[in-house]
């Protein structure tokens, strides 16, 4: 539904370290087939760059469990055996999979966990000339369809009634990734640090200089800006936008978020960020209020009280849920 991009930029401040200050580290790396930012506040230098170590591994494992193009993945074998028959997967697989299937329910297909059958008939390269015509947009999005995915909790299967039909957790999965590894640093007592993933960002305690973490939000108008900054703690944020990629027919702007309801580009915004104590969630919210549109989209957010947003429209208008934790909050585009 989305590509991945990243439109969170965190802020480190400098500052001067007392004897009894932590450690902070920060190393990159590509995962899940996009960047992620790992940065651990630890005792020392070596406990935090073996942190580092246990998320990298942690977010290996998941990839290999949930990635749609590694061939060897549980849902590569789900993928591959759509309308063959029903496939056993770990207890992890089966729920994340029933968590995508809820926001496709909650969102009436405006998110779709089997968008990933989806043919590509859009092209954002420059190579379109003219709009698909309706008929190709209506074949494109007949395998797409949450209601034929079939789960059986007993044992622990997932079938896809229909021969073509594919989940994919592009949505859901870096966020998922990013929830798993700060739970899994807070067991072991590391007690602030940040997991971005491709801009889908859970934070946990303080800089070492006990300031809040401070995400900056990219002006959709001009990437190369940040529209505003936003002090977070324990908390999750994630960007969805459309400005990056996008053609114009007659006029009219079309993105590359499309609608797997219907098979046409998301209009009316071009950029969600949603705030909430759960990146998966707040990844599955904001790629849903792209598609939803400002008015749906902020009727779905009140289904979720724990979470806020941030929506810009294509005609560059804020719209904040009422729910937004900063008040005095003004956007600098």
């Amino acid at each position: 539904m989305i590509a991945k991009h990243q439109f969170l930029f965190l802020f480190l401040i400098a500052c001067t370290f007392t004897s009894n200050s932590q450690i902070l580290r920060k190393r990159t790396t590509l995962l899940m087939g996009g960047r992620f930012d790992i940065t651990i506040v630890a005792k020392d230098s070596l406990s935090a760059e073996q942190n580092i170590d246990a998320v990298i591994a942690e977010i290996t494992r998941i990839e290999n469990l949930i990635s749609d193009w590694k061939p060897d993945s549980q849902v590569s074998e789900v993928n591959q055996n759509a309308g063959i028959r029903p496939v056993k997967v770990d207890k992890e697989v089966f729920e994340l999979t029933q968590r995508a299937i809820s926001f496709s329910e909650a969102t009436n297909g405006g998110f779709d966990v089997s968008f990933a059958a989806m043919d590509k008939i859009w092209k954002f390269d420059g190579s379109m000339t003219t709009m698909p015509s309706a008929e190709a947009i209506q074949k494109s999005v007949e395998k797409v369809g949450y209601k034929n995915i079939i789960l059986d909790s007993v044992q622990s299967t997932i079938f896809l009634k229909l021969k073509g039909m594919k989940i994919g957790f592009g949505a859901l999965g870096e966020g998922y990734a990013t929830d798993k590894c700060r739970d899994m640093m807070l067991a072991k007592g590391i007690k602030a640090g940040i997991i971005n993933g491709s801009g889908d960002m859970s934070t946990w305690g303080k800089q070492p200089n006990c300031n809040p973490w401070n995400i900056g939000i990219t002006n959709p108008f001009n990437p190369e800006k940040i529209l505003a900054v936003v002090p977070l703690e324990q908390d999750a944020v994630t960007t969805s936008g459309s400005y990056e990629k996008f053609v114009f027919f007659n006029g009219k702007r079309y993105s590359h978020i499309i609608n797997p309801a219907t098979g046409y580009p998301a209009t009316g915004l071009c950029s969600v960020t949603v705030f909430g104590p759960n990146a998966e969630t707040a990844n599955g919210l904001s790629t849903s209020l792209m598609v939803l549109g400002k008015t749906a989209g902020l009727l779905l957010l009140n289904k979720y009280p724990g979470y806020s947003c941030l929506m810009i429209t294509d005609e560059g208008k804020v719209v904040k849920s009422k729910n937004f934790r900063i008040k005095k909050f003004k956007a600098r585009f």
